[in-house]
C-alpha cells in the first residue's frame, strides 16, 4: 500500500535547507547577507595569485598529493524495491548510495538518524553519495515522490542499523553538497596552495586566505537562488562569488581533497541561517574558535563573514562560538 505523505508528514515540507541564504520560515531574517559590503574587485590586493592549471609539488615533508575518493555502490548491502535502492556497502565510511529507478520528476530522500535530525534531500535517477553524519544507531531512510504541491508518497522506506561508522570518514569523501574529483580545479588549487606548507593548520590557513581574499560575496544570487541548489565548486572558483554554501562547498572541497577531515555545517548564525565549517587537526581535535588560533583552538572557519566583514567586528561578533548554533552537518 502507498501512504501519502502530506505537509506535516515524514516526508513534509517546507523543502530541504538547500538555499542556505534564505532562512526557513519563522526566521525573522530574511538572507545572511553579511553586515558590510564586500569589495567589488572580486579579488583583495595582498592576496597572490595561485595556479590550479598544473599540479605543483610539496617544497616540504608535507605530502600534497590530492585525495579524491569516488564513491561507489558495489551491491554487496542493498536494500529497496522496484523504486529505489539504498547501498549501504560503505557505510562504515561515512556514506550511503541511493539510486531512485522510477520515472517521478521530484523525489525527496530522508534519513533521519539516532540524535533524531531528519535530513532532506533532492535526489533524481542514477546513484548519489549521501553523509551518514549522526555516528552508530538505528536510521530510517525514505524515498519520497511527489504527488501534487507539497502532498508525497512513500515509495520506499526502511530502517536499517549501522555500527562501525568511522569518525572521519563522513568528512574525507563527496557527497551531494560537497562535491568534487580529481579533475576539479579546486583540487588542484588546494594542493598547489599546499605545496610550501609544513603541516595541516598551515594548510587550512593558506586555503582560508585564498577564499576570503578571492570570491566575494554575490548579493544578486542570494536574492535569486531557489530552493535545491548545489553549488558547482569549479564554477565558483572561476566567478570568484558566490553565497555561503559555494564558500563553505569550496573550502571543504579543497580541504577534504588534503585530507584534512573537513564538516560542512549549517545552521544559525545568530538569528540567519547560514552555513560554515569545522575542521580537523591531529595536534589539536575538532577547532572550536575562528579566524585566530591561539595555539589550542581554532574553528567554526567561516569563509563568508572573513570575506566581507572587517577583523574587529568578525571577532566581536563571533566571540567564543556561541553565536553559531549547528543544525545539520554534511
Amino acid at each position: 500500500m502507498v501512504s501519502l505523505c502530506l505537509t506535516i508528514g515524514a516526508c513534509a515540507m517546507p523543502d530541504p535547507p538547500m538555499s542556505l541564504d534564505n532562512p526557513p520560515a519563522g526566521s525573522t531574517n530574511t538572507s545572511s547577507k553579511p553586515s558590510s559590503n564586500p569589495s567589488s574587485s572580486g579579488k583583495k590586493a595582498d592576496t597572490p595569485s595561485v595556479s590550479y592549471d598544473s599540479l605543483i609539488a610539496s617544497t616540504t615533508a608535507r605530502d600534497n598529493t590530492p585525495v579524491c575518493p569516488v564513491p561507489d555502490a558495489p551491491g554487496t548491502q542493498t536494500a529497496g524495491n522496484d523504486l529505489a535502492v539504498i547501498d549501504y556497502s560503505h557505510v562504515s565510511d561515512g556514506y550511503i548510495m541511493v539510486n531512485y529507478l522510477g520515472s517521478n520528476g521530484k523525489v525527496k530522500l530522508q534519513i533521519t538518524g539516532p540524535n533524531k535530525v531528519t535530513y532532506t534531500y533532492n535526489i533524481q535517477n542514477g546513484y548519489a553519495a549521501f553523509p551518514i553524519t549522526s555516528g552508530d544507531g538505528s536510521y530510517e531512510i525514505s524515498v519520497c515522490e511527489n504527488i501534487e504541491g507539497t502532498k508525497y508518497a512513500v515509495a520506499y522506506k526502511t530502517s536499517l542499523s549501522f555500527s562501525g561508522i568511522s569518525e572521519f570518514g563522513p568528512y574525507l569523501h563527496p557527497n551531494q553538497y560537497v562535491n568534487y574529483n580529481s579533475g576539479n580545479k579546486v583540487v588542484t588549487l588546494a594542493a598547489n596552495l599546499a605545496a610550501t606548507c609544513n603541516d595541516d593548520l598551515e594548510v587550512v590557513t593558506a586555503v582560508y586566505n585564498y577564499i576570503i581574499g578571492h570570491i566575494t560575496y554575490d548579493y544578486n544570487k542570494a536574492d535569486t537562488v531557489k530552493s535545491g541548489y548545489i553549488s558547482n565548486v569549479d564554477e565558483i572558483l572561476k566567478s570568484n562569488t558566490g553565497i555561503c554554501l559555494d564558500y563553505s562547498s569550496v573550502m571543504t572541497s579543497m580541504l577534504r581533497s588534503q585530507s584534512i577531515p573537513t564538516r560542512l555545517e549549517v545552521g544559525y548564525a545568530g538569528e540567519v541561517y547560514h552555513a560554515w565549517i569545522s575542521v580537523y587537526i591531529k595536534e589539536v581535535g575538532w577547532l572550536n574558535g575562528i579566524i585566530q588560533f591561539n595555539g589550542k583552538e581554532w574553528s567554526l572557519v567561516d569563509p563568508t563573514f572573513g570575506a566581507s566583514t572587517d577583523e574587529k567586528k568578525l571577532k566581536s561578533y563571533i566571540g567564543d562560538g556561541s553565536n553559531y548554533a549547528t543544525k545539520y552537518i554534511y
